[in-house]
């Protein structure tokens, strides 16, 4: 594994930067050892990964995304890259310096991907170094022919880095099918978003996807694939301060669905998702909460009284444990007050509620109370808590039902791929840290 340099890591928090710098190595190893000539980054977003492939590792990589924009982000990152990379490398006299490229599209099925992957191998051609950006709402064999990359070989890898919901289906049910792809490694993510099915759907679902568990006819339901992208890491390492605050907004969510059950119902019937609405709202009332804290400390220590108490005593050096006793005393009478006066839970829930309705395209009536509900939601608000606790306890056991399909699945291609299952990122930065790492037995070039 080899570390990010400040201008590979730019723009990438600690947890981006953790699992990319990770990944990299475990991709770039997989495609030496099949010898694939180019690797295929699926659902990319601003292509870190692609970026730290193609530069660092000196592969041949597209990145895909179905957002135009992400794909001007990572052409315009790319080139910055670029850039430093050819200055330092006119000076050691190496010019090959080639970015990731991009295409723009929807895969949002097995059979997209396969025309794409299909259309990724190309007759020879000599220029190299194109960058290329295409929208598409639908794979066209005969556009993106015209449009991938030349030369870039005859096998790929397919990697995906928390490819949303049925994406990672997608990406192993590509593998398995296209002889073009020699290998692969996914790491899924946002199961809640897994389209689901029974033993007759085909292909068509993200969840089963294994004969083994087909058969079993075992359907887990919205509420618990919710449960499976719990993690007991992310909860542990959470401040009781940050964990109290997030326990109020589940007790937010629940009473926005009494809001949209007693006043939409027929929205309620199509399992609405407002996704991580109210963290932003809470985190503009803790900001608001400690520059009200440092002021009010400020106006404390500057007030004249206070010196003079101390000078009069005479304290010095031995009063140093007087004085942190006072300023422990300032804080909890700092967050009482401020406690008190601004944090009006009917307030931050009716905000919650018509940011959540905005969310969902619907205009709030003037009949709701917010503040009604609130007061009615309000005193099982703490049970909340331990309820969510042991709920998320689940979590782990779900998530690995769901991975384990998906082994099965492959395992299932009898004597064609060699699978294996492995966590790859630290849990407590990375809960999603399982990678599904296979290749086709026939593709291994290298002992």
């Amino acid at each position: 594994m080899k570390s990010l340099n400040t201008v590979l890591s730019q723009g990438m928090n600690q947890k981006k930067k953790h699992e990319v710098e990770i990944l990299s190595a475990v991709v770039s190893s997989v495609a030496n050892t099949v010898g694939a000539a180019t690797i295929v980054d699926v659902g990319a977003g601003q292509g870190y990964l692609a970026q730290v492939l193609s530069f660092q590792y000196l592969h041949s990589v597209i990145a895909i995304d179905a957002c135009s924009h992400h794909g001007k982000v990572t052409d315009a990152r790319a080139e910055r890259i670029k850039k430093h990379y050819e200055s330092q490398m006119r000076n050691l006299g190496n010019m090959n310096s080639n970015a990731p490229k991009t295409i723009t599209c929807r895969v949002m099925s097995m059979d997209s991907l396969k025309a794409l992957t299909n259309t990724l191998v190309p007759e020879n051609n000599d220029e190299q170094s194109r960058m290329m950006a295409h929208d598409c709402e639908k794979v066209d064999e005969r556009q993106v022919q015209s449009l991938c990359p030349p030369n870039i070989g005859s096998s790929l890898v397919l990697a995906g880095l928390h490819a949303c919901g049925d994406l990672s289906v997608t990406i192993l049910k590509a593998f398995s099918e296209c002889r073009e792809v020699k290998a692969v490694v996914s790491i899924g993510c946002c199961y809640n978003l897994l389209s689901e099915g029974s033993e007759n759907s085909g292909d068509h679902c993200g969840f089963p996807m294994s004969c083994g568990v087909k058969t079993v006819s075992l359907l887990l339901g919205k509420s618990s694939r919710d449960l499976a992208c719990q993690s007991a890491d992310r909860w542990r390492n959470l401040s009781k301060d940050a964990g109290l605050h997030n326990f109020e907004l589940h007790a937010f969510r629940a009473a926005f669905e009494m809001v949209l059950s007693k006043h939409y119902p027929e929205v309620m019937i199509t399992s609405p998702s407002i996704g991580r609405q109210g963290k932003a709202l809470r985190r503009q009332q803790q900001r608001r909460i400690l520059e009200s804290q440092l002021r009010q400390k400020e106006s404390t220590y500057s007030h004249s009284n206070v010196v003079e108490h101390y000078s009069v005593v005479g304290h010095g050096e031995s009063g140093t444990s007087d004085i942190s006793g006072l300023v422990s005393n300032m804080d909890n009478l700092s967050i009482k007050s401020e406690g008190d006066l601004s944090v009006d839970k009917c307030s931050l829930f009716e905000k919650f509620s018509l940011s959540g309705l905005c969310r969902l395209g619907l205009h709030p009536l003037v009949d709701i109370n917010f503040r009604g509900i609130w007061k009615e939601v309000e005193p099982y608000a703490e049970l909340v808590g331990v309820y969510w606790s042991l709920r998320a306890a689940l979590g782990p056991l779900l998530e690995t039902f769901i991975l384990l399909d998906r082994l099965l699945f492959l395992q299932e291609q009898v004597n064609k791929l060699e699978v294996v299952m492995l966590p790859i990122f630290d849990p407590a930065l990375s809960p999603r840290n399982v990678a599904i790492i296979a290749r086709k037995v026939d593709a291994t070039m290298q002992p």
